[in-house]
């Protein structure tokens, strides 16, 4: 049987300055993950899960917590960016530009802004990215840079992972 290569995520060589990925993925952010990532995360601002306390702001009801929003909004970008990345080197600029609430639907883009070899580390490169999220209606809800360390295309670290079963894998059922 023929082995059909499936996505392995980009690595350095294939990140271009001035390239724009579009995360594939839409995320609608529920009542029960607000609630769960600020018990997770020992957020006891009222703000996120205390809707009698949120309805005297001037928003109403509770907000998404910025933190979940700034995950998600990472966790969107992995299958285009860092799929193939071994260290977060920082985030700056971070801004929460519209609030976010249970029932919006997040999406997200991100803009390559900086590449480079690695000094220290010859199977990487440093790449440098700004990335925005977008609520339904096109609102900018959050926006940052990164810079990620990658690994080259043959890198050893990478050889090798995915481990050979003891048994063919069979269109015969009863093989394996």
């Amino acid at each position: 049987m023929a082995m059909a290569e499936g996505w392995t995520g980009r690595f350095f060589e294939d990140f271009e300055v001035g390239a724009v990925y579009q995360h594939p993925l839409g995320r609608t952010v529920s009542e029960a993950d607000n609630t769960w990532f600020t018990l997770l995360t020992m957020n006891t601002n009222q703000m996120h899960f205390n809707a009698e306390y949120a309805a005297r702001s001037e928003f109403g009801k509770p907000l998404v917590v910025s933190t979940l929003t700034v995950a998600i909004a990472v966790g969107q970008s992995v299958t285009d960016l860092t799929q193939n990345a071994f260290a977060n080197l920082g985030w700056d600029e971070i801004r929460m530009t519209h609030p976010v609430f249970a029932g919006d639907t997040l999406y997200s883009e991100s803009i390559v802004l900086d590449k480079r070899e690695s000094a220290s580390r010859p199977h990487a490169g440093i790449v440098t990215v700004r990335t925005r999220t977008l609520n339904q209606h096109g609102d900018e809800v959050c926006s940052f840079k990164r810079m990620f360390y990658v690994y080259k295309r043959g890198a050893e670290q990478l050889a090798g992972i995915f481990p050979e079963g003891k048994k063919p894998l069979s269109l015969d059922p009863s093989v394996a």
